[in-house]
């Protein structure tokens, strides 16, 4: 894929930044496989001047911690799967939902110590999800079954484009992370979920929010580093969106700070 560089940087002066995988079967193959997808590797390294490492999850007992005093930032990617309702002890997910249990592990051992440490951290989507029951919070399996909440869902049978255009405003809180960094009160965003924050984490202060009142974007409250999650996708076409821009260089402003206090 064709790529143009947002952000020329000097040869090895990027910080590396951790990308989360999902674990899948592919079709037809013997084999699992790791996947990150393009969009978020190519936000990494254009839109926040990051080299991106792909960190798979790989169950057992792969200590996933063990590459963290190695990175300068961590990117909690979406997924198509669910957190598994066990994690937030919500009742059992319906048959056919899609799960990734090795994911769950990886990302719900490593995202705490991260933020802990000062590793700053951009939780998108799914990640949003996983970090919300990282702070003991609980997710609505299927917002759109909820009364009171609208269907934030996207048609998977539309082209890209349609799945990724922006379906609802977001208001920012006054005073916070996005409003500073994007200069806006609020924002059009993009919605491609099913599942959403039902209790909301503890320490974890509201960012945005959807008309209907969903939380769209927390960050940890007191957290040493950058900590921010969207619940929308940034990533897609990222360089067409001023917030979107503004995210990942906020993003990749702390990576290299963190990496500058590290050295």
């Amino acid at each position: 894929m064709h790529r143009t560089p947002e952000i020329l940087l000097p040869r090895g002066s990027r910080p590396l930044v951790g990308v989360t995988a999902d674990r899948r079967r592919l079709p037809d193959h013997p084999h699992w496989a790791q996947l990150a997808g393009d969009s978020y590797l190519e936000a990494a390294i254009d839109g926040a001047g990051a080299f991106p490492v792909v960190l798979p999850s790989m169950g057992g007992d792969f200590p996933v911690t063990d590459i963290l005093d190695r990175l300068d930032g961590l990117l909690l990617t979406g997924s198509p799967s669910n957190v598994q309702p066990e994690r937030y002890g919500g009742a059992p997910a319906p048959d056919g939902t899609w799960q990734d249990a090795d994911r769950d592990r990886a990302v719900l051992e490593v995202l705490p110590s991260a933020v802990k440490a000062g590793v700053p951290v951009l939780a998108i989507c799914r990640g949003l999800q996983e970090m919300n029951v990282a702070w003991g919070g609980s997710l609505h399996p299927a917002v759109h079954e909820v009364p009171g909440f609208s269907d934030h869902r996207d048609d998977k049978k539309a082209p890209l484009d349609d799945r990724y255009r922006a379906a609802h405003p977001v208001e920012f809180r006054r005073g916070g992370l996005l409003a500073a960094i994007s200069g806006q009160e609020g924002a059009e965003v993009n919605s491609l979920h099913a599942q959403g924050v039902a209790r909301l984490g503890e320490e974890l202060e509201i960012e945005a929010q959807a008309e209907d009142g969903l939380v769209e974007a927390f960050t940890v409250r007191n957290a040493p580093g950058f900590a921010l999650a969207v619940q929308w996708h940034p990533e897609w076409r990222f360089r067409e969106n001023p917030l979107s821009l503004a995210i990942f260089k906020a993003f990749g402003d702390a990576c290299r700070a963190y990496r500058l206090r590290r050295q």
